[in-house]
């Protein structure tokens, strides 16, 4: 059993979950990054305490300077005039002027450590400032991972999947080029082979009687002739299932008009084909496409849709040839028939696609369970066609 060598639904299911994790870590990273905010906006208000707090410590400072100043000024005032000023005076004054010189020394003590708190603020700001920058960088670029991994890399899935689709298209391709052969040996076999071998038998009976029974030799011949006739059609059918002779001969809407002839004999299903073109002069392979399209067309509506009738219309117009094949037949879910690789009644539709884009034309196919099925064709036409006679 082939089994493709690519398995999209496991590479679809690694790209999501990178794309789940890449966002669960661009979430995180944004929280690292939000509490570095937080931690930046509370360290630029420690440190805008902190300089109130040492403005106002050097006033304090430079009120003390002052006033030790004018202390030790007084000290040695009354220090030297013990006349006018008494014992108590003196040590009052050295009294002040020590209390002032113990102030100053606390408060160049608070100062140092203010000094040493805002420097210690101003690191951690810088340090938060760095990982909020970090931060911001890791999201920026995980959001552009996330955006390559969702575009570019899902771009690379579909067309992993259409890889895939095209290995599985390419191994029915193959299985149906070797069932053909099949079918064509097989009705070589059973047909003209078989006929050949009794036209054998019959010249060698009618070589025993020619000189014993005359009326028995020309009821012989009669039966080789007979032979002949039905291995000639034989193979004649093969070699239009093959490829019609009369594309080449009558062109595409008289091969089309004999095939549909032969369809509503063998199958009792109406089929009303128009066509809307004028001399029209279409590349072979185009010719021999649309052929194809209307015989997997009518061959899917005999098999599966159950139809009483099928509406054909064909125009070429704006340089394009234009299809159009109706029926009134059972429907089906598209989607699911083109899911379906598997199943051989989807094929027909995959070959009448793969045809149609092979020569960069489209083709729509829609139908609903009950109201039949419309399918449109579009193919471009060459410039050097001749297209639509206008007159």
């Amino acid at each position: 059993m082939y089994k493709p060598s690519l398995d999209v639904k496991k590479l679809n299911d690694i790209v999501k979950n990178t794309i789940d994790s890449l966002e669960k870590g661009k979430k995180e990273i944004f929280d690292i990054a939000e509490s570095a905010r937080n931690e930046c906006r509370s360290a630029e208000q420690d440190l805008e305490s902190i300089k109130r707090a040492a403005s106002q410590l050097i006033e304090e400072v430079d009120m003390l300077v002052m006033l030790e100043k004018k202390s030790r000024q007084k000290l040695v005032l009354v220090s030297k005039d013990f006349k006018k000023f008494t014992e108590q005076d003196i040590k009052a004054a050295y009294e002040e002027a020590k209390d002032l010189q113990i102030k100053m020394t606390l408060k160049r003590q608070e100062e140092r450590e203010l000094i040493k708190r805002r420097g210690e603020l101003e690191r951690r700001l810088k340090n938060a400032y760095e990982v909020v920058k970090k931060a911001e960088r890791l999201v920026s670029q995980v959001g552009v991972a996330m955006g390559y991994l969702s575009g570019n890399l899902r771009d690379v899935f579909e067309q992993l999947e259409d890889i895939q689709q095209k290995q599985v298209m390419g191994i029915k391709i193959i299985k149906a080029q070797e069932e053909e052969r099949q079918r064509v040996a097989r009705d070589i076999h059973d047909g003209p082979a078989q006929s050949m071998a009794n036209v054998v038998i019959k010249a060698e009976i009618c070589e025993k009687l020619i000189d014993r029974d005359i009326e028995k030799t020309k009821y012989e011949l009669n039966q080789l002739k007979n032979f002949v006739r039905d291995a000639l059609k034989d193979l004649r059918k093969i070699i239009y299932d093959l490829r019609p002779m009369s594309l080449d001969d009558l062109g595409l809407v008289p091969t089309i008009q004999r095939f549909i002839i032969n369809f509503e004999d063998e199958t009792k299903i109406n089929v009303n084909f128009s066509v809307m073109a004028k001399g029209l002069s279409i590349d072979s392979i185009i010719q021999l496409s649309v052929f194809r399209i209307v015989q997997e067309a009518l061959h899917n509506i005999n098999k599966h849709a159950k139809a009483s009738t099928v509406v054909i219309k064909l125009e070429v117009m704006h340089k394009n040839i234009n299809m159009i094949i109706i029926d009134d037949g059972v429907g089906f879910n598209v989607e699911e028939a083109f899911r379906a690789t598997k199943e051989e009644s989807s094929y027909g539709l995959f070959i009448m696609r793969e045809r149609v884009e092979l020569l960069k034309g489209t083709i729509e196919i829609s139908s609903d369970i009950g109201k039949g099925t419309r399918i449109r064709v579009s193919i471009p036409l060459g410039e050097e066609e001749e297209l639509y006679d206008k007159k």
